[in-house]
């Protein structure tokens, strides 16, 4: 989502007349967009901004943005943050970029406008940033779940679908530029047009999608289990150019973990889940989130995450240490009684479990020709890409351009990435 949101403040401060530098010292205004999930995020972010106040000091001129969840949607938070950087010019909610638009419209300028201005433009089809052809399409902003320990709602607000049409306007503008895999974006994705009444919902917003020419491929996230549906699997599993793909984050393979965060779900029904999915998508590809270390979390409980995690088998686990966020529930209420030391012990666990069975899932791989969806070419010429349930590949021997589907054969599989030969 905060890529999403960088792209189209880059394409607003293009619409009017700005242009991007390679150097934090060399730029006129400065945007930095900023993530508190978690507090290693947040500490890179003060530690980032202590550099720009120095660069403040040195180019008095220089407008400095904050914008992101550092922000967030709380005018008193704002203030605190003024008072303690009051070198920061222009504060910035997250998915908000009115303030920047004011700020450009008083100086003169007249930059591109969006239907609403509580969402940031499109990206623009001449736009020197972000020419990538994946492009991340907003579709579902904020959140109302509320799990303990995540302080999206907080930051950035209620969940707000935005409007079908006003979607699939921007993914045709996106095709249109040369993207040729659009993600749509949701805290639950799965969750779109719930909110606004006669809005169609993502199985729809799927398929229209993935119908706008030009584009190979499409995929959404973030979702959630309590909200996939028979009606999102199958189109899933019959829509040509929709990825056959999941993310679906578990958290904990402990009930009494689960129900402490406020999941609304079981291991088990969890895994019941994920047995529909692979049986309705031959191929698909799954990954999902972990949380270790949670308050409370007890070694037997950990386990019983990581026979969990044996069991299901996915292709990716992205792997946190909890640590506590300001207003959510856990840092009010639960202590944070899990030894930093032993958070670590299980997170190198769980990894080390991940990369041994990856190792031995990915080896049958090894001279398997695979469609390939060429992202960026590396400084060595090597093309850099996907396959359709989301491996990363490094591909020798290929001439193609971004935005090319190729086919390649399989030369080396290790557990997180693969290199090929192109065919």
């Amino acid at each position: 989502m905060n890529e999403a949101d960088a792209l189209r403040a880059a394409s607003l401060l293009e619409s009017a007349g700005y242009r991007p530098v390679a150097r934090a010292d060399a730029a006129g205004l400065l945007l930095l967009n900023t993530c508190v999930v978690r507090q290693q995020a947040e500490d890179k972010i003060y530690s980032r901004l202590t550099y720009v106040a120095e660069l403040k000091q040195k180019h008095p001129d220089l407008v400095v943005a904050l914008m992101g969840c550092l922000v967030g949607k709380n005018p008193r938070e704002t203030a605190r943050l003024r008072e303690r950087f009051p070198f920061v010019d222009l504060f910035l909610p997250p998915s908000d970029l009115a303030p920047l638009r004011a700020f450009l419209e008083a100086r003169g300028f007249s930059p591109a406008r969006a239907a609403d201005d509580d969402l940031p433009p499109p990206p623009l089809p001449d736009s020197q940033t972000g020419r990538s052809v994946v492009a991340h399409l907003p579709v579902v902003l904020g959140c109302s779940h509320a799990c303990t320990y995540c302080v999206i709602p907080y930051r950035r607000g209620g969940e707000r679908s935005r409007p079908s049409a006003e979607i699939l306007a921007e993914a045709a503008a996106l095709a249109a530029r040369g993207v040729r895999e659009i993600i749509l974006l949701g805290q639950i994705v799965d969750r779109y047009g719930l909110d606004r009444p006669g809005e169609i919902y993502l199985p729809e917003l799927l398929r229209r999608v993935a119908a706008v020419p030009g584009l190979a491929r499409v995929r959404f996230l973030t979702s959630h289990p309590r909200w996939i549906t028979d009606d999102l699997i199958a189109a899933v599993a019959t829509v040509p150019g929709l990825a056959p793909y999941f993310e679906i984050p578990v958290q904990a393979g402990s009930d009494a973990v689960l129900a402490a965060m406020r999941r609304g779900y079981t291991a088990g029904e969890y895994e019941a889940l994920v047995a529909k999915v692979r049986a309705a998508v031959p191929g698909v590809g799954l990954s999902t989130d972990v949380i270790v270390g949670f308050p409370g979390e007890t070694a037997a409980q950990f386990e019983d995450s990581m026979a969990l995690m044996r069991r299901i088998d996915p292709d990716m686990i992205r792997i946190a240490k909890y640590s506590p966020r300001p207003l959510t529930y856990s840092a009010r209420h639960l202590p944070d009684d899990v030894p930093e030391a032993e958070k670590e012990r299980r997170r190198v666990a769980m990894e080390a479990q991940l990369r041994a069975r990856l190792t031995e899932k990915n080896a049958p791989l090894l001279g398997q020709t695979v469609e390939i969806l060429v992202e960026t070419i590396e400084k060595t010429g090597r093309r850099h890409g996907r396959t359709p349930d989301y491996k990363p590949v490094f591909v020798d021997a290929s001439s193609a351009a971004p935005g090319e589907l190729i086919q390649a054969r399989i030369t080396w599989a290790g557990p997180f990435s693969l290199i090929a030969e192109a065919l």
